[in-house]
């Protein structure tokens, strides 16, 4: 009878402690996803980009609600041309809203096309006290594009997407609930809202990662449902629309096989899609031109050298930032700022706008 008893307090014990694991883990889990995603962002002043910097382009603000209510702002620009598409755009996560594309809205806008940008949940001009989870991208886009398709502010023309990072998880992913959509370029983006956390997390931890990543999956499923759970290859096979995927093999952020290589394994005969593939071109300027975004750098590390204080260390912060602030106001050059994109590039992509959208 004692020996049933022990075998009884053990088993308890043993039920007891795995469920403090698995508690300790999601509540771990959700903190580390929560302190990486469930932020605001905002864009860093001394290299927004304004209006009045591009000739001839034009916006107009607009504002509409996403799933709870929140109030996002967008902004459709515009040469005063006879546009002939509609081509809304998803931005990255961690620099702010759609500040840091305002020049690729001003090319596409150039070039006989309305792009209608908007600040996603948590960022910038944007409602939110946080972005919440990476599927927040998606069904912010899906109110976007409702707003575009529904609220009568725009020409009835055909709609293309365009996004980068985030932005290109988010314009595939959507294909699920927008199979309407006729063509889509997403830059340096990922298949599935997980994968960032897991690319980010087996840099700092190794395979460890892989003990809390069904409970980010869990997290997220509970939190935004089937947007969760969908991916950009559920959002190809649902659309028959055109789909250029763009990625350089030195990408750090979202390395390549977390969304080129798979999608490039399954349609690299198909004829809707077309891949660009750089080699170094890195993850934030695989579509820039990096002539002045190097010599920036170098004017910036010259400058450090100039510095007589600590600025790594914690007391010297928030001098370190007014003082790079200061530089940058009075030394960027704004002219070339403004338009870093890789012309070659943005040709192509106009292209295949131009052959896609009818």
């Amino acid at each position: 009878m004692k020996k049933v008893k022990k075998k009884k307090i053990f088993v308890i014990v043993f039920c007891i402690l795995a469920v403090l694991f698995i508690a300790g883990d999601w509540a771990l889990s959700i903190m580390i996803y929560n302190e990486n995603f469930n932020k605001r962002f905002e864009s860093y002043e001394p290299f927004m980009l304004y209006i009045d910097d591009f000739d001839g382009l034009q916006c107009t603000q607009y504002k509409f609600a996403s799933d709870k209510g929140q109030t996002l702002t967008g902004y459709l620009y515009s040469s005063g041309k006879n546009q002939r598409g509609i081509i809304v755009m998803a931005h990255g996560l961690g620099g702010g809203g759609h500040n840091s594309y305002m020049n690729c809205a001003n090319y596409f806008a150039h070039q006989g096309y309305y792009v209608f940008a908007y600040d996603a949940t948590g960022n910038d001009e944007s409602g939110g006290e946080g972005v919440g989870g990476l599927p927040q991208g998606v069904i912010d886009l899906d109110h976007a594009i409702s707003f575009v398709e529904e609220s009568g502010n725009f020409p009835d023309l055909p709609i293309g997407l365009f996004g980068h990072s985030w932005g290109g998880y988010s314009v595939c992913s959507v294909l699920t609930y927008r199979p309407e959509m006729k063509a889509v370029i997403a830059c340096s983006g990922f298949n599935s809202s997980s994968d960032m956390f897991e690319a980010e997390g087996k840099k700092q931890a190794g395979n460890g990662i892989y003990v809390i990543m069904p409970f980010v999956k869990l997290h997220e499923r509970i939190k935004y449902g089937n947007y969760a759970s969908n991916t950009a290859m559920d959002g190809f096979a649902a659309t028959t629309a055109a789909v250029m995927i763009v990625h350089s093999f030195d990408d750090n952020t979202v390395p390549i096989e977390y969304g080129c290589d798979i999608y490039y394994e399954t349609y690299k005969d198909d004829p809707r899609f077309r891949f660009i593939r750089f080699e170094d071109k890195g993850h934030n300027d695989v579509y820039n031109d990096m002539t002045y975004i190097n010599e920036l750098d170098e004017m910036l590390d010259k400058w450090l050298e100039t510095l007589d204080y600590d600025y790594h260390a914690a007391e010297n912060r928030e001098r370190f930032e007014a003082d790079k602030a200061d530089y940058l106001h009075n030394h960027l050059d704004r002219d070339k700022w403004c338009n870093t994109l890789n012309l070659e590039l943005f040709e192509n992509f106009v292209d295949f706008y131009d052959e896609t959208l009818k």
